[in-house]
């Protein structure tokens, strides 16, 4: 880790609010195979590096992953001291992340989407609670639905993929329960845990055609929880018009980051790893950083639904209203949102 010396002068200078002096600080990043650039989880996390950099004067680098075989290497190459806190993006990283950490106990590592249990001492990890905003889209997604019928499918069959679905599928049920209707959502069973997978997390063209199947069984609005493929998703919304399909993105706010097709967005679930990426690196200039877990809730902010964007006016008072005492209720646990 970085000298007493270093931790003190870096300390400093954050608490007095001054950039740090080159090559002062350098974060460095391991992303997942969707790319530094895929609209989701890895920019968004790559945003908070990008953040520290404008902010805090630190040094920034990334390496790609083209494919899981590129984890380890991709890893090993950032060891030997020119990083000072090793991000690694995604679930998927999880095994090769453990085993660079215990094999360089003085390294500080953060690992986004998965948790250690026990704890590893110099790996602090961050999840979101993305369940709870799901929730929310899923209640959403039921009030505005015309035919009846929603859709959602995943990239891979992990938990950070399938704890989206559930709050989705577990908002469904909650509005169905207040309202005494019958929308079904199809792709996902949160009972039987069986559902739709692409088994990749960047083929636009499993997008589409998830997309189209979840259509034709009458789905008007879908929500994608795989990263860049859902792009594809969104790709025929637009060529079938947002009144016929509308798209739930997620990690990032989609309608900001997919612009072009911005009008299929009817909101997206936000996890915010650009937020928890800030954080664990203003700990770890200021010496505080330790192995553990950050969580990112409602209440605290780390996951989110975006605005409404050019559904604003779409989305009924009513709804709107309740959403907001949901929200309320599920930050102070009167509304579980695992569907109990």
């Amino acid at each position: 880790m970085i000298s007493d010396y270093r931790r003190a002068a870096l300390a400093l200078a954050v608490g007095l609010g001054l950039a740090l002096p080159a090559h002062a600080f350098t974060a460095c990043q391991v992303t997942d195979v969707g790319g530094i650039d895929d609209n989701s989880f890895n920019q968004t996390a790559w945003q908070g590096v990008l953040d520290a950099q404008d902010q805090l004067g630190i040094d920034a680098r990334f390496l790609e992953s083209q494919a899981e075989t590129d984890y380890e290497a991709n890893l090993n190459s950032l060891l030997g001291g020119d990083c000072d806190v090793i991000f690694t993006i995604g679930f998927l990283l999880g095994d090769a992340t453990q085993a660079a950490a215990e094999a360089n106990p003085d390294q500080m590592f953060s690992i986004v989407d998965f948790a250690y249990d026990p704890p590893l001492p110099n790996v602090l990890a961050q999840v979101y609670a993305t369940d709870e905003a799901a929730f929310l889209a899923g209640y959403l997604a039921a009030g505005m639905t015309e035919t009846g019928v929603l859709g959602v499918f995943g990239g891979i069959n992990i938990p950070p993929v399938t704890i989206f679905m559930d709050g989705f599928a577990h908002g469904v049920a909650y509005y169905n329960a207040q309202k005494g209707t019958d929308i079904t959502v199809l792709g996902w069973d949160p009972e039987t845990r069986e559902g739709l997978f692409t088994n990749n997390f960047d083929s636009l063209d499993d997008g589409r055609a998830f997309a189209q199947n979840l259509y034709d069984e009458g789905a008007d609005i879908v929500l994608p929880v795989a990263g860049p493929v859902g792009l594809g998703s969104a790709a025929l919304a637009n060529e079938l018009g947002a009144e016929e399909m509308m798209i739930i993105g997620v990690d990032a706010d989609l309608y900001r980051t997919d612009p072009e097709r911005g009008h299929v967005y009817l909101t997206s679930i936000v996890k915010r790893m650009d937020r928890t990426v800030f954080e664990v690196i203003e700990t770890a200039i200021a010496g505080a950083f330790e192995g553990g877990v950050i969580v990112g809730s409602l209440e605290n902010g780390g996951v989110d639904l975006a605005p409404f964007h050019d559904f604003a006016g779409a989305v009924p008072q009513e709804l709107q209203d309740e959403l907001a005492q949901i929200r309320a209720g599920i930050t102070d646990g009167s509304i579980p949102v695992g569907g109990e």
